[in-house]
């Protein structure tokens, strides 16, 4: 299944990096911490491509509950690039890699880590494709909470993939302004002994994948055309099919948005239509004595034959005021506040670029989905230019990107694999420095679900609890001189669940690595570690890496 998902995110990568090949001249440059091979097309389109190979050697002690010395040797290959050009615009971060254990204790693995976005003008100004995808590992609490916690074995974690596309246009037509988008994205979990049990016999399932589909139109026009206020009519479809017991998320709403001017730098915004918002799923396959069937995989068997049942009905008028202040191109202020839902809505972002050296981005949310829908949207909030933070024990990625402007975490999204659909409130703020030869900054966020399920089913234990994730993320990277480097990670999050019997726990972990160019080509690696999880009602479990490895930039 690993080698599926390589296949499926290299030809993504390829699809990102072949426009720009294709006219593409090839230099060789040195940079501190790898090398890279540097293309610049006749358009002026700047590309980066950075292919390589690693061969590592690993180290894990176990700290806490026992205390085994795992050790393995790595090899990887993977590819680091980037596009700018004048029409299309992408970054990929793509990496594979065989785990070959040394004794009994430590199993063989292939292990598929990588972040991938892009947006191309087919036709400029009028018509956009954007595309997305992510892999990545987490460790998955009995409760569903996850946390990018990955200095443990690979059999222990759960492996998350999720990949979409899909076009947007917008034109003129006189002074009406016309949008319209659509989206599609598949998110898949592998997770070993996916039901997991939750105290009081409550077994709490684990997603397994979903389709989610979005569509917008709008037509719009700006204040001052033929009014003081600008007004917009767009209408929305959002669907989730979720594979767990048939779960489905079916959204539909129309509504009017306007907008005054009240000086050049604020506008007072509000909003008025009717949502329509359907939860519905089946129940679980019955043995002979009542009891939930489990399949193979460790989750719930959905009874095809059985009835749709309804977990979720809110049907009803929206609204919303807010207000946008934007005293230049480099800062932006947006708060909303209404009905939606069914109850009161908070909704906002702030986003501060006082250079091309700081970044600030802030946003606050309140929407419903399943774990699939929620991953895509924090993908399709990803900018188009931003570097991948990767542990340097294992290569995985963290959390949050690097970008100058907008930056983004994904770790609100992927707070917890709990497989029910839920409504997520939360915020997440992101802070990134580049001087050059200094990198640093800091990701902060707060999630709340609360799930929703079919009364009657075997997730009806679910509908009304609510789990809470908090977390932080610090990164620093560096030149020490023209030939090596340092990086630095640092992570914490606290999860709260609210199912009986599973408790809290905090993951917490710290990172280094240090680079030596021996070579253009040729980097030496070295890295210590320290992760672990801190938990309520099971035992804590700590452990230590080291590495030592060596990458060729092909």
């Amino acid at each position: 299944m690993a080698r599926y998902w390589a296949v499926i995110l290299a030809v993504l990568g390829a699809l990102l990096v072949s426009p720009a090949l294709a006219r593409a001249d090839v230099r060789p440059s040195a940079h501190a911490d790898d090398s890279r091979v540097a293309h610049r097309g006749s358009d002026g389109a700047r590309t980066s491509i950075v292919p390589y190979i690693e061969l590592g050697q690993v180290v894990v002690a176990e700290l806490s509950p026992g205390d085994d010395v795992l050790t393995y040797t790595s090899l990887a290959a993977g590819v680091d690039a980037t596009i700018a050009g004048r029409n299309t615009a992408g970054q990929v971060s793509l990496r594979y890699e065989r785990r070959i254990g040394w004794g009994s204790k430590q199993s063989d693995g292939d292990v598929i880590s990588g972040l991938a976005r892009v947006s191309s003008d087919l036709i400029p100004r009028v018509l956009r494709l954007d595309a997305g995808a992510l892999a990545t590992r987490a460790s998955v609490e009995n409760g569903g909470g996850a946390s990018l916690n990955s200095a443990f074995r690979t059999d222990r974690s759960s492996r998350i993939y999720s990949l979409y596309a899909g076009p947007t246009l917008s034109a003129n037509v006189g002074d009406v302004a016309v949008g319209g988008s659509y989206r599609v994205g598949y998110t898949r979990v592998e997770a070993p002994g996916s039901a997991r049990a939750g105290g009081e016999g409550q077994r709490i399932d684990l997603f397994d994948d979903s389709v989610a589909q979005t569509a917008a139109i709008s037509a719009g026009i700006r204040p001052g055309v033929i009014a003081p206020v600008g007004v917009t009519l767009s209408a929305g479809w959002n669907r989730e099919d979720i594979s767990n017991l048939d779960q489905r998320v079916d959204a539909r709403s129309v509504r009017a948005d306007f907008i005054l001017p009240v000086s050049l730098d604020n506008a007072l915004l509000g909003g008025i239509g009717y949502e329509d918002v359907e939860i519905s799923s089946r129940d679980a396959l019955r043995d002979a004595a009542g009891d939930p069937v489990i399949g193979r995989d460790g989750r719930f068997v959905t009874d095809k034959s059985g009835p749709r049942r309804l977990a979720y009905d809110v049907e009803g008028l929206t609204w919303d005021a807010g207000v946008m202040w934007r005293p230049s191109r480099r800062t932006a202020l947006e708060a909303h506040v209404g009905r939606r839902y069914g109850s009161t809505t908070f909704y906002g972002s702030f986003g501060y670029n006082p250079n091309q050296r700081m970044s600030l981005h802030i946003s606050a949310y309140d929407n419903i989905a399943g774990f699939g829908g929620q991953v895509q949207r924090s993908l399709e909030a990803l900018p188009t230019e931003f570097t991948v933070s990767r542990n340097g024990l294992n290569g995985d990625i963290g959390g949050c990107v690097i970008a100058r402007s907008d930056g983004s975490c994904l770790n609100n999204a992927l707070s917890s694999v709990a497989s029910a659909t839920f409504r997520a409130r939360g915020i997440a703020a992101s802070w990134a420095v580049d001087l050059v030869r200094l990198q640093y900054g800091l990701g902060i966020g707060y999630d709340r679900r609360r799930f929703i399920a079919a009364p009657g089913t075997v997730l009806a234990a679910a509908n009304g609890v609510v789990d809470e994730n908090i977390w932080a993320q610090a990164y620093v990277s560096g030149r020490i001189n023209h030939r090596s480097a340092f990086r630095g990670n640092l992570y914490a999050s606290l999860y709260k669940s609210g199912f009986a019997g599973t408790g809290d726990a905090t993951a917490i972990g710290a990172n280094a690595s240090y680079f030596r160019n021996l070579t253009d080509r040729l980097t030496a690696t070295a890295a210590i570690g320290l992760d672990g999880i801190d938990r309520d009602l099971v035992d804590d479990q700590w452990a230590a890496s080291a590495l030592l490895g060596l990458r060729y930039s092909l």
